[in-house]
């Protein structure tokens, strides 16, 4: 049968004949694909999540779990969707549906989920220009006094004008499309997020400080909290909760269940190595997440000791460290500019990937063209992101989310997409896979380049038993179903 005019897929005993019928934008090579999937898994979600994860959850018993995680878990969902996309050459909107006639409404749930975060994210990269700019220029003390970052927020216009000025920055480079925007983008801007992580981790380490009481604290002794295991009252219940904590940290660190990697698995070539790729992946984002932590945390417990580490979030990143750069002296404001550059890239390489994950949805499921199907979601996401602005001042409210939590407009969107949607994604994603079309359909892609799938066992074992028990767990905890935990 024909499907939205693209391929002819015939479907023999589970196995896929796909044929292309259109040209479709590729990567240029592996490096390319590499540094982009990193560029949307190195995040907000990874610098100001990961750290505050860490410091609450024990150091270092969060990070081997994260680890651990990252090499099981992590590596099932990500190859999955990478594979899923590189086989049908589709989007998450309908590539789902050429893997099986009836998971058409999981494609529906996988491109929901950027569409709603889009906007918010956006309005957050908004707040991160706001804050380099003050660094940029000199202002990175008046940052640092109470009230600022409210009263910024709360305001009325400036908030959407910098929701503008940083929604045009990613869409100009989806606009540019694949190779000139998204692949040319990465290649400049990952190498410098890098190098700026890097630094700013080394000089993290180095500080000291003398409070009003005459105790001294190093950067060393936050490293020290950060990475030690600290298992003190370690119970079953409290393992779990750390373990939980990691496996939600793995779906804003790799970008799974977001529709993204089925994207831009789509544009990798048929002869690229994906099992290289996707170790590349896990490494380079695993190594920035672990950085975020040496950056934030031996910088944070050095000048507002072990109560400053427990801010979590907006209140993390736009409180407690521009108060912690005004500590440092002169020498702070030229590290808070280095820190919200480096903050601005990763915004930056994440939005575009939310964007492009909608935008080549729309292209696919509709037949228009790429500079039409951005300007739709451009159009959709300025919308979402003035709402998401409001809800701070004109349309303020307080309700109380099933987990407990209190919310307002961003924090009922960020519910939705991030405790709901991707759950479920995910552990539709595996029923798929594991149970519907079999783990052999992406066993077979991805060693269709000749390569060798040294993991396929193990993906095997977690794409149909284990991830899909954790992902059920970790749902009905997101829900507010599971307390006991």
């Amino acid at each position: 049968m024909w499907i939205s005019g693209l391929f002819k897929v015939s479907i023999i005993e589970g196995k896929y004949d796909m044929k292309q019928e259109k040209s479709r934008n590729s990567f240029s090579g592996s490096i390319g694909f590499v540094l982009a999937a990193a560029g949307s898994a190195v995040g907000l979600g990874n610098i100001w999540r990961f750290p505050y994860l860490a410091a609450k959850d024990g150091g270092g018993l969060f990070l081997v779990l994260y680890l651990i995680l990252a090499l099981t878990f992590g590596f099932t969902l990500l190859t999955t969707e990478v594979a899923i996309g590189r086989k049908t050459k589709q989007s998450p909107l309908t590539a789902y549906g050429l893997i099986h006639k009836k998971a058409k409404p999981l494609g529906i749930f996988a491109c929901l989920v950027p569409v709603i975060i889009l906007p918010y994210y956006c309005v957050i990269g908004g707040w991160v220009v706001k804050y380099f700019i003050a660094f940029l220029t000199g202002e990175g003390r008046m940052a640092a006094e109470d009230g600022y970052f409210t009263g910024f927020i709360t305001s009325d216009i400036q908030p959407m004008v910098l929701l503008f000025v940083f929604l045009f920055a990613v869409a100009f480079i989806v606009f540019r499309g694949v190779n000139k925007g998204i692949e040319a983008s990465s290649k400049i801007i990952m190498p410098l997020l890098l190098l700026l992580v890097i630094g700013i981790s080394f000089f993290s380490l180095t500080i000291q400080h003398t409070d009003d009481g005459g105790a001294v604290r190093t950067g060393m002794e936050g490293f020290q909290i950060y990475v030690i295991p600290n298992l003190e009252g370690l119970t079953v219940q409290r393992f779990f909760t750390v373990l939980l904590d990691a496996m939600s940290q793995l779906f804003f660190s790799l970008s799974v269940a977001m529709g993204i990697m089925i994207s831009y698995g789509s544009y990798v070539s048929d002869d690229a190595n994906l099992v290289k790729s996707i170790n590349q992946i896990e490494i380079f984002d695993t190594l920035v997440a672990f950085l975020a932590g040496v950056m934030i945390i031996p910088a944070v417990y050095t000048f507002m000791g072990r109560e400053g580490m427990e801010a979590s979030g907006p209140s993390l990143m736009f409180v407690s460290l521009p108060k912690v750069f005004a500590a440092m002296g002169g020498v702070g404001n030229v590290i808070g500019c280095m820190f919200f550059a480096m903050v601005l890239f990763a915004a930056l390489t994440s939005a575009v990937s939310v964007m492009e994950a909608v935008v080549s949805s729309f292209m696919d499921e509709f037949h228009i063209t790429r500079i039409k199907a951005a300007v739709i979601e451009t159009v959709i996401a300025l919308a979402g992101g003035i709402l998401v602005c409001l809800g701070y001042n004109k349309l303020y409210f307080d309700i109380v989310l099933p987990n407990g939590a209190h919310a307002q407009i961003l924090d009922i969107m960020d519910y939705i997409s991030n405790n709901a949607l991707m759950p479920v994604v995910a552990i539709g994603t595996c029923v798929l896979i594991g149970w519907v079309v079999k783990p052999k359909v992406i066993i077979d892609e991805v060693e269709k380049s000749g390569c060798s799938f040294s993991r396929r066992k193990l993906y095997v074992v977690m794409i149909q038993y284990v991830a899909p028990v954790l992902l059920v767990v970790l749902l009905l905890k997101s829900i507010g179903l599971l307390n006991i935990i």
